[in-house]
């Protein structure tokens, strides 16, 4: 009894995991090419049944977590050594293994929505908390995963020896920030229904946030 329920678990696993074959690539497209759309589908997805949610798409977190771990595979196919593994200091060495270094990238990342999302809640006069939180930090996830993808392939071919190679991560870097900024003052000037100015302030702070909660970490871990 105890090995058919195995054998059904697995062949649940097995599903889901090849299912992000498919709809991984249609998340990212929808992701990119229709963003504020994508991120409007949260709240109708809140609403579904829990076994109709994200049916045809991915979920946010789900989708972060797989952009990031597209881009350490690349990472690793051009042959670059994560430099918090190769570092042996401080809380450095807790990370001896690829796992845990695409964990903590998930943790960094991750802080991007949570900030962002928080913005969204105290801007619109919301009681912050586990529950008003949650949804706002479904919508991030998926321009965040866009930007993390972005951000990070864009890294690992700025790394390349190559000049043009190396040109184009840089353009991919840039090209990432600024659609990260333009897609969330977007969001943002429609949600709070505030002019894009002050949508673009409050996104640069949370921006700013996310990415000082990155140096940090990656201070800690570098150390």
């Amino acid at each position: 009894m105890d090995f058919m329920k195995w054998l059904n678990s697995l062949d649940e696993l097995l599903y889901e995991v090849m299912s992000w074959l498919l709809f991984f690539p249609i998340t990212l497209w929808r992701a990119t090419v229709r963003p504020l759309r994508t991120m409007a589908d949260i709240e109708l997805q809140a609403t579904l049944p829990d076994d109709r949610q994200y049916a045809a798409v991915l979920s946010p977190p789900l989708f972060l977590a797989l952009a990031l771990l597209l881009a350490h595979a690349v990472s690793q196919a051009l042959g670059q050594t994560d430099a918090i593994i190769a570092n042996r200091h401080g809380l450095a060495a807790l990370v001896d293994d690829n796992a845990t270094a695409l964990v903590l990238r998930m943790v960094v990342f991750a802080s991007y929505p949570l900030f962002l999302a928080a913005r969204l809640v105290r801007g619109g006069g919301g009681k912050l908390d586990r529950l008003s939180l949650r949804q706002p930090f479904y919508e991030q996830c998926y321009p965040a995963a866009i930007f993390a993808l972005g951000l990070s392939l864009g890294t690992s071919l700025a790394l390349v020896p190559d000049a043009i190679t190396r040109g184009l991560g840089q353009a991919l870097i840039v090209g990432s920030i600024v659609n990260f900024c333009v897609v969330e003052t977007r969001w943002f000037a429609r949600a709070r229904s505030i002019g894009h100015a002050r949508a673009f302030a409050s996104v640069a702070v949370g921006m700013l946030q996310g990415t000082a909660l990155m140096l940090f970490i990656g201070y800690l871990f570098t150390r």
